[in-house]
C-alpha cells in the first residue's frame, strides 16, 4: 500500500521551493524532469504559515532514498529540516 507524507516548512517561500526543484532537474508545472520512479504523487502549496508539500510513495524506503538527493538540495536553498513530516496510510485517491 502506498504511503503519504506530509512536510510542513514553516516561513518557506515560493522561491525556495522553485530553487530545490531547479536543483533537483524537476518542474513540479509541467511534471518534466528527473523525478524518482517510486513518487507517485507531488503536491505543494504556500500560504502565510509557509511551504506545504503532500506526496504519495511506494514505500516510506523509497523517499528515505530519496533523501540522498533532497538533503542537500535543501541545505544549498537553506531550508531547515521540516518543522512537521508525517506519515499516513493512503486509503484512496482520485486524479482528474
Amino acid at each position: 500500500m502506498s504511503e503519504v507524507l506530509i512536510l510542513e516548512f514553516a516561513g518557506a517561500t515560493a522561491d525556495q521551493y522553485l530553487a530545490v526543484n531547479k536543483i533537483l532537474g524537476v518542474d513540479a508545472k509541467t511534471g518534466e524532469g528527473d523525478w524518482p520512479a517510486p513518487l507517485q504523487s507531488h503536491i505543494a502549496s504556500v500560504g502565510a504559515a509557509g511551504l506545504v508539500v503532500i506526496e504519495v510513495w511506494e514505500s516510506q524506503d523509497a523517499q528515505a532514498a530519496f533523501m540522498a538527493r533532497l538533503g542537500p538540495a535543501l541545505g544549498q536553498v537553506g531550508l531547515p529540516q521540516p518543522d512537521r513530516m508525517e506519515w499516513l496510510s493512503l486509503l484512496g485517491r482520485y486524479n482528474a
